[in-house]
């Protein structure tokens, strides 16, 4: 497998696919579980948001877009994961409650 070559738009698909297994979308490579671990997601959501704010005027528009892009969605999938999670029983589902 070639590695692609190190950019700013493959930090952000990095830390998107980590925050879409650590959501349960992804199962686990090593175990082939599919878990949720809510509170990973979050840290890595916040760490792309922290790379929007310091990186704000200095982004090329595609890196711009795909970052605003990602994130909304992440944020999205993550509220709609705790809200499911408030209206059913604690526990479920393993990972964080």
């Amino acid at each position: 497998m070639e590695v692609p070559p190190a950019s700013f738009i493959s930090l952000v698909v990095s830390l998107a696919t980590s925050a879409v297994a650590h959501l349960g979308f992804m199962p686990d490579p090593v175990s082939g579980k599919t878990v949720q671990h809510l509170e990973m997601a979050r840290h890595d959501i916040d760490l792309l948001g922290i790379l929007r704010e310091k990186t704000a005027g200095n982004l090329e528009a595609e890196e711009e877009r795909l970052l605003e892009e990602i994130l909304s969605d992440l944020r999205l999938k993550f509220v709609r994961i705790r809200e499911e999670r408030g209206s059913s029983s604690h526990g479920e589902g393993g990972g964080d409650a």
